[in-house]
């Protein structure tokens, strides 16, 4: 990642944060293993509104500790299930999920550079199901941009609270 490329991430980060408002938020990560939670703690006072993040690579840990029961853990469903699952382990308002195939062959039937990304809001959850080109660290990067967009769009104007 560049010089300006992390500027530009880190004021999405800020901008996400601004828009929490009083809320609090979480993670749950896969294929971004943590990125989300480092971007967001890197903004001033993240104490003041980060719960944690987790990274649960491997399906059997995403099906312990996030309770996810879809068959496929890379999915839409695997997705919404992380979000919510870490958004009740950790008591927050708001949280991003990641899960997703970074490499360039197949897992599961689903192609290379597939990223689901999901976000609860209040209780609402959403799915966005994207496609990026480039190296398993390229899609990370990518991955990790595009969920903190995806959580912008879903906050308030106002922010929470």
């Amino acid at each position: 990642m560049s010089t300006h490329e992390r500027a530009e991430l880190d004021e999405l980060a800020s901008v996400v944060v601004r828009r929490l408002g009083s809320w609090s938020v979480a993670t749950a990560e896969s294929c971004t293993a943590g990125r989300i939670a480092t971007s967001l703690a890197c903004v001033d006072h993240a104490v003041d509104f980060l719960r944690g993040g987790l990274v649960a690579y491997q399906e059997g840990q995403k099906r312990r500790l996030l309770g996810v029961t879809a068959a496929n853990v890379v999915s839409p469903t695997a997705a919404a299930e992380m979000a919510t699952g870490v958004a009740r382990l950790m008591d927050a308002e708001v949280a991003v999920a990641t899960t997703g195939v970074a490499g360039n062959e197949p897992e599961g039937g689903v192609p290379g550079g597939t990223v689901f990304i999901a976000t609860v809001v209040g209780g609402e959850v959403g799915v966005v199901e994207h496609h990026f080109d480039g190296s398993p660290v390229e899609v990370c990067e990518l991955a990790v941009v595009q969920a903190l967009r995806d959580l912008l769009t879903r906050l308030p104007e106002g922010g929470g609270g």
